[in-house]
């Protein structure tokens, strides 16, 4: 910690502690999970017996693939279906080398990036609920929009909002810098006197 900022608060123990009462309720949900209840979160086609001689209907993946699924089915070719569903994957990882912060607005600020986060979220839930369908219309069309929507979100709509916030973030401080100089001044007789020297070198002209 920086002893010229004594508001900040150090890494040990407190953000230690605070993972680690992370870390045991994720236990806690896996160990209930694995030794209570483990079919919770299963499928009931998963259950069907298998039959070679039927193909089935629709197949489902696990819960935590179907946003990603939804976005492989999207695309009328197998291939650039695996293509979009691996780039949704690998997106999220090459995201923290293009933002890197250093001239980012405090996100207290920034209501619009706050509301697009949340937009982006209900798109995921979204997708997770079209993985879940069958294959036919208008699940393919909303699933198409869904995909547009994810890729747009990390490659236009977040660089704009940066921009445009951090626009909007400079000029209300430098007009609330202005503001709070001019009261300053106002208050401290500084303006008098300047406009008195003016007054009277416009005098002598």
């Amino acid at each position: 910690m920086n002893e010229g900022y004594p508001e900040n608060i150090r890494f040990y123990p407190y953000f230690l502690l605070k993972d680690y009462n992370s870390l045991l309720a994720l236990l806690f949900i896996l160990t209930y999970l694995v030794h209570f209840d483990p079919n919770l979160l299963g499928h009931p086609d998963n259950y069907i017996p298998a039959n070679p001689l039927i193909t089935p209907k629709h197949i489902v993946p696990e819960w935590y693939f179907l946003p990603f699924y939804a976005i492989l089915r999207s695309f009328d070719s197998k291939n650039l279906g695996v293509v979009a569903m691996f780039c949704a994957i690998f997106i999220l990882f090459v995201l923290p080398f293009f933002y890197n912060g250093r001239n980012s607005i405090p996100n207290l600020f920034r209501y619009l990036f706050k509301l697009s986060f949340w937009f982006f979220v209900l798109d995921f839930i979204f997708l997770g609920w079209l993985g879940g369908n069958a294959v036919e219309e208008p699940y393919n069309w909303l699933g198409m929009c869904c995909t547009q929507f994810y890729f747009s979100y990390f490659l236009v709509i977040v660089p704009a909002l940066e921009t445009l916030e951090r626009f909007l973030f400079n000029r209300w401080v430098n007009r609330f810098y202005k503001s709070i100089k001019a009261n300053v001044y106002r208050k401290s007789g500084f303006v008098n006197i300047k406009v008195k020297s003016r007054y009277r070198k416009y005098k002598k002209k």
